[in-house]
């Protein structure tokens, strides 16, 4: 049901987000230049690898020795809205197509963390990953990793159709208010170096 539900809401969908994703392509080009997206490979479902797509947000200046400059030096002002209003996301509709991802689900994260999970924070792989998800509507980036992590697996425990469709109108509202976009005096969300000895666990109950 939740893979038929997906495909439902994308491709019922496609005439409001299809022109959209075309404006903000040309948008990227104008304003960032090429390539208009961005890719990178990230762990799925059991830890598979794919390949996420989103749209780019950040210019790729680089330093004396070529490395790329800190996030908050290549963030943009253009770069901000779209990250603030998850218009950044909207590629990742494509994965949902093909299988990769789910519109609701813990978000994928870089391959390198996957040797760093606990044995609990590693079975937000148990499910697809998503375009949102319960970390995401209960503080996005103001969290702590191992709050989101909890989150996460508070999600695969509880996983149903209407959990999904409560946490897609809770996004809505996120977006609209442009909550925690990024984690406090970061620019997006510091690295995850490992799990902690004393997790923090969410405590709000899911209403």
């Amino acid at each position: 049901m939740k893979r038929a539900f997906d495909l439902f809401c994308v491709i019922l969908a496609a005439p409001l987000w299809g022109p959209l994703l075309g404006v903000v392509a040309l948008l990227v080009r104008v304003k960032l230049g090429s390539p208009v997206f961005f890719r990178q490979t990230r762990p799925g479902l059991h830890g598979k690898s794919f390949q996420l797509v989103k749209f780019r947000s950040m210019t790729s200046q680089r330093d004396a020795s070529g490395q790329l400059l800190p996030d908050a030096q290549r963030l943009t002002a253009f770069g901000r809205l779209l990250r603030s209003t998850s218009l950044d996301e909207l590629p990742e509709l494509w994965n949902v197509l093909r299988g990769e991802m789910s519109l609701v689900g813990p978000r994928p994260l870089l391959v390198e963390y996957l040797p760093l999970y606990s044995p609990r924070q590693a079975r937000r792989h148990d499910v697809r990953p998503g375009i949102t998800g319960l970390a995401q509507v209960k503080g996005r980036n103001a969290l702590t990793w191992e709050e989101k992590f909890e989150w996460d697996v508070r999600y695969v425990e509880q996983c149903s159709l209407w959990l999904d469709l409560k946490i897609l109108v809770w996004t809505v509202r996120t977006v609209l208010v442009r909550e925690g976009v990024s984690a406090a005096g970061s620019a997006t969300m510091p690295r995850f170096t490992g799990a902690s000895p004393k997790t923090s666990p969410a405590t709000q109950l899911l209403s």
